[in-house]
């Protein structure tokens, strides 16, 4: 049978802590993961990469993105972004926020 998979508050499950970030699964099947992140003002991802294809969306708050060498973005609420395999990216929340990180299997 099949089933849809339903998150109705993302907000309320993931509250922005007043120090340091907050990582929490959210939803994971054989080929994606979505990994919601809450950040305080402040705080940061340093640069890292993925193996896997990702999107990054901001919920709440607002967020600077470094993709690659020479991209920037900043992201607000509905802002949206997508990253091949093994870019090099670092996040930073600009003030409280809440963003989903998806993880694509190919």
């Amino acid at each position: 049978m099949l089933a849809a998979a339903v998150l109705d508050d993302l907000l309320a499950d993931l509250p922005v802590p007043e120090d340091g970030t907050l990582s929490k699964t959210l939803y994971q099947n054989d080929s994606l993961r979505l990994v919601g992140f809450a950040f305080a003002a402040g705080q940061e991802l340093t640069e890292h990469s993925s193996a896997l294809a990702v999107t990054v969306q901001v919920v709440s708050g607002r967020l600077d993105l470094t993709l690659g060498e020479d991209q920037q973005a900043t992201l607000e609420p509905h802002g949206w972004v997508h990253m091949p395999p093994r870019l090099p990216h670092s996040v930073r929340a600009l003030e409280p926020t809440v963003m989903l990180l998806t993880m694509y299997r190919a």
